[in-house]
């Protein structure tokens, strides 16, 4: 991990080591994705049987796509009881941070003969895309599957890739996770097959109006390339996270974040920005003591190599606004008082708050969704939220004696514009 000291000059462009971890610097893979996007428009579920087999090595047909009852109970024999129960835990804090997101429909008829408002109302389907590869994560069954839930979607169909390992089984936990969250359509089919599947529909496989969930690589560019004939949540990059630290921070705790980001993948990228050059050396050893006992050392050393990063700084405000220029998925406050730097921070995914609130915690058992905006985005994106599940619509009512108060602003408008058919609908009702 390379240690740099601001105090001394070293500048290193550490937005551009990050950005070029973001799925659309991987151009030279969408070919292949539009290719495997036609094909499922085009052959629909035959399209996904032929993939099913090529990439994941697994034999289905159309009748064994679907998870069945037979299935889900299989999987509930697989999970162990008490890891149930920790999921349902979750899921209810998930659930009651959610609630406090909801919206209701308003009306204003403060003005005479004047009524307008908004109407919200949820989206009708939303896909979920739950990854099988690298590691199994129940965690974002209960994130993406919750806020929809809540939001009051009335169909929300799982798509997530089988597994030669478990004999073309999807994993168990996953499944668990899925059913406690009440999803009733989840089909074992995953990679850029099943976005096109979600975004277009097969014989089997519903369309739906929105996808979420995590991906590898060719699961972003397929989001990316069928956004506008369904909506999506966004192009997630690889976890990163940012600790701001002063000479108060334990280094231990500090370490043990970092690697919890590192550990996620090769790409994954984490980054001390401290006041403290003592701090800074204690951590770096601390890094290299913990990965000794740690079972991702590997993956954690070619991370924290490429994408990690110490950054010594004069002052706080110095760590502040380039946690604000890079704007990371994930920021640590490690610092004496925490609340007191918190309103500073502009653009961030999620906001940790003292020695007692990991990243971790975030990621499975505080509430907030884990969902977050990467790769700098947090600059104008938000947490996945009941928000990105439902649509508004203007509700605009007016009489005859308030168009006409207004009649002649919206014609001068219309006429500015040389619109006159606009012009001339509001005309035609005072002649």
């Amino acid at each position: 991990m390379n240690t740099y000291n601001f105090k001394n000059g070293q500048i290193i462009d550490i937005k551009k080591m990050l950005i070029e971890r973001a799925p659309t610097s991987y151009t030279e893979y969408e070919k292949d994705v539009l290719a495997i996007i036609e094909n499922v428009q085009n052959n629909k579920d035959q399209a996904i049987l032929e993939y099913s087999m090529k990439f994941d090595k697994v034999e289905l047909t159309k009748d064994t796509i679907k998870i069945t009852a037979e299935e889900m109970e299989y999987a509930y024999s697989q999970v162990d009881k008490e890891l149930i129960e920790i999921l349902k835990r979750a899921k209810d804090r998930i659930e009651k941070f959610h609630i406090k997101q909801k919206q209701n429909s308003w009306i204003d008829t403060s003005e005479e003969g004047v009524i307008l408002g908004q109407k919200v109302s949820p989206i009708e389907s939303a896909g979920v895309y739950v990854p099988g590869g690298k590691a199994v994560y129940p965690s974002s069954v209960l994130m993406n599957v919750m806020p929809a839930v809540v939001a009051g979607v009335e169909r929300i169909v799982m798509v997530t890739p089988p597994a030669s390992a478990l004999s073309g089984r999807v994993n168990p936990m996953t499944l668990v996770a899925a059913d406690l969250c009440g999803v009733k359509e989840i089909y074992k089919v995953g990679g850029a097959q099943a976005i096109a599947a979600l975004a277009f529909g097969t014989d089997v496989i519903p369309k739906v109006d929105k996808i979420v969930g995590p991906g590898n690589i060719f699961v972003a560019l397929a989001k990316k390339a069928v956004y506008g004939h369904v909506s999506i949540d966004s192009i997630a990059g690889p976890s990163e996270i940012l600790v701001i630290a002063d000479e108060y921070a334990n280094p231990k705790y500090v370490a043990a974040d970092l690697l919890s980001q590192a550990e996620h993948d090769e790409l994954a990228s984490s980054v001390l920005v401290t006041t403290s050059e003592t701090l800074a050396a204690e951590v770096e050893k601390e890094l290299t003591r913990q990965m000794g006992y740690l079972s991702r050392k590997e993956i954690m050393e070619q991370s924290l190599n490429k994408y990690g990063a110490i950054i010594i700084v004069d002052k706080l405000d110095d760590a502040i606004a380039i946690s604000n220029d890079i704007a990371p998925e994930h920021l640590e406050l490690c610092v004496k008082d925490a609340f007191m730097v918190m309103p500073k921070i502009k653009n961030a995914g999620a906001i940790f708050l003292g020695d007692y609130s990991p990243e971790p915690l975030g990621d499975y058992m505080a509430g907030p969704n884990h969902v977050l905006p990467t790769n700098g985005t947090a600059k104008f994106f938000s947490p996945l939220s009941v928000d990105d599940f439902v649509k508004k619509s203007s509700i605009i009512s007016f009489d005859q004696t308030a168009l006409a108060g207004l009649q002649k602003d919206i014609v001068k408008l219309a006429d500015a514009e040389y619109l006159t058919a606009h012009a001339n609908a509001i005309k035609v009702r005072f002649e």
